[in-house]
């Protein structure tokens, strides 16, 4: 057999890097990157850590639900701090197109290490290049800029200096460790992987199969392990971690939820199948792959934001430990070229890569130009999803109700009884909470787009039988209520509330199909208004999108249809 050209393994490089940003350069939407924009430049600015909070006026009015709850929100505020540094000195310097490839690169550095730990493990080109690719397909939902990004690329770089133990990359896990713990709270992951190789060696020497170098790895994780306290919290990140756990705040969001096993996705199926190879090469499997396969499957389990965690541990199984070889012939190489070059110029074409801005189509950057050019200063009521945008285009002019940061319990079950309710038998309708907080300013969307969830505020304010406010802004993103509009501002019909939430949820659709919640309970509220004609409409563009069966939608169109005939 003819010998590869080294070119050819060479492309097969270059074009998977490329398609790994195309991957990773969709368009920056996250909610949270505001908050985190405005928290680095408060620091730079300042030079003091952003505690207590100056961006929320909740924050100071909130009580403690939960014993510690006041060191998880100064965690909250601090654990992000160098992260939040660099992500604002990225965006002044190269803007939002800068903080794109810059977690392109983080990703991409991610998934390439997954490969280099699988190539010293197999020496097989191919079984890395795979694991690299395997590892992508779980770190695409992961294409958002946060601090969390940072754990992972430090996560998979500790790993890689662990498995090849030199003796002066080892000597790097310090400082390694030193700015991760200033990066992102996720650094207890650390920890983890220190306790696992550091248990490996000293299982091997107990069976009498020690290494040159245990000693020194001993040594290095131990330092490594206590200069991760250098951080504003010391070594509180797990009792932080245990206080997650029985946050309401935390447990609604959707992120700290279970992932979903079936039907099947990129996560489920490496689990599965790394979990097979582990069984089936079960005598030759090291004690660190067991141990870290067996912790971050449990972290990964308990909530989706830690699939990634997969993404990284089995690939590597994967590839060690696969019980069949193969001989990859010449032409299959060419082929793999091809296909990758496909894949590349797929991914080009998709619209979807290389996007180097801000999704302000997803954020009220109309109510807060509006805003700011009325001079408006009232206290304001905002939605969650929305409280980082504000954050960064308002503040101080304003602060807002509630933000990404999750602060507080008791704010965030006020702001939920506020959101999706208009009375209780206690009396704390929405309108007595507002009042209690001293709102005058109401900046709300529709809906919450990923649950589809509608937000009733907005009919409430509206409604002619519960005056007190009146609506002076409205677009597709962002609806605005004033108690006490100076004079001169027009007051808008408060019949344009439902048209507005109709033109929000197209826009998302049109730019998230894959998200049509909205829709659906478009439809099911205007069914029971009795516009079955508008109800048709939307549960037919429901059920048109929908990534599965929805049998209750289904019936709710035809009722519609019936009615309407």
């Amino acid at each position: 057999m003819v010998a590869t050209p080294p070119w050819l393994r060479f492309l097969l490089v270059v074009v998977s890097v490329a398609i790994l940003f195309g991957l990773f350069t969709r368009e920056s939407s996250d909610s949270d990157l505001w908050w985190h924009l405005r928290s680095g430049q408060y620091i730079v600015q300042t030079r003091s850590l952003p505690q207590p909070d100056p961006f929320a006026y909740t924050t100071a009015l909130a009580t403690n639900t939960y014993a510690g709850e006041d060191i998880t929100r100064r965690f909250n505020l601090t654990h992000e701090w160098l992260a939040q540094v660099l992500a604002y000195l990225t965006y002044r310097f190269a803007g939002f197109g800068g903080i794109v490839l810059g977690r392109a690169g983080l990703l991409t550095a991610f998934c390439g290490l997954a490969g280099l730990i699988a190539y010293r493990r197999t020496r097989g080109f191919y079984r890395s290049l795979m694991a690299a690719l395997a590892a992508a397909a779980l770190a695409s939902p992961f294409a958002v800029d946060r601090p969390y990004l940072l754990t992972f690329l430090f996560l998979a770089g500790a790993m890689a200096i662990l498995e090849g133990r030199k003796p002066l990359l080892l000597w790097l896990l310090p400082m390694v460790m030193l700015i991760w713990a200033n990066c992102h709270g996720g650094f207890v992951l650390g920890w983890v992987v220190l306790g696992a190789y550091s248990a490996e060696a000293l299982f091997l020497r107990l069976r009498g199969r020690p290494e040159a170098r245990d000693i020194q790895l001993w040594t290095v994780c131990a330092i490594s392990a206590l200069v991760a306290g250098l951080n504003p919290n010391g070594f509180r990140a797990v009792a932080v971690l245990l206080n997650y756990r029985q946050s309401y705040l935390t447990q609604n969001l959707l992120e700290w939820g279970p992932p979903s096993l079936w039907p099947p996705t990129a996560f489920s199926l490496l689990l599965a199948c790394a979990a097979a190879v582990l069984l089936w090469a079960r005598r030759k499997v090291r004690v660190v792959d067991w141990l870290l396969f067996l912790a971050f499957s449990a972290a990964a389990l308990s909530a989706g934001r830690n699939t990634i965690l997969i993404g990284l541990v089995a690939p590597v199984a994967i590839a060690s430990y696969w019980p069949w070889r193969w001989t990859v012939h010449r032409y299959v190489e060419g082929g793999a070229a091809v296909l990758l070059l496909a894949g590349l110029g797929a991914t080009v074409t998709s619209g979807q890569a290389f996007q180097l801005r801000a999704a302000e189509w997803a954020y009220p950057k109309g109510a807060a130009d509006f805003i700011l050019a009325h001079h408006i200063g009232q206290r304001m009521f905002n939605t969650y999803e929305y409280g980082g945008y504000l954050i960064w285009r308002l503040w101080p002019q304003e602060r807002v109700f509630v933000d990404g940061r999750a602060l507080s319990e008791s704010v965030f079950a006020d702001y939920r009884k506020i959101l999706f309710t208009t009375g209780d038998p206690d009396g704390k309708d929405a309108m007595k909470l507002l009042d209690r907080y001293g709102v005058d300013l109401v900046v709300v969307n529709g809906f919450e787009y990923t649950s589809g969830l509608m937000y009733l505020i907005a009919p409430s304010l509206a409604d002619p039988d519960n005056p007190g406010f009146s609506l002076v802004y409205a677009d597709p993103q962002a609806m605005v209520f004033m108690r006490h509009p100076p004079e001169g501002m027009q007051i808008l019909d408060p019949a344009l509330v439902l048209p507005t939430m109709e033109s929000a949820c197209e826009s998302h659709i049109q730019h998230q199909p894959e998200l049509p919640g909205c829709a659906r309970n478009l439809g099911q509220m205007l069914s029971r208004a009795g516009d079955y004609t508008g109800a048709q409409h939307w549960l037919g563009l429901y059920l048109q999108l929908a990534p599965t069966k929805d049998p209750e939608a289904v019936s709710e169109l035809q009722k519609a249809v019936n009615m309407a005939q």
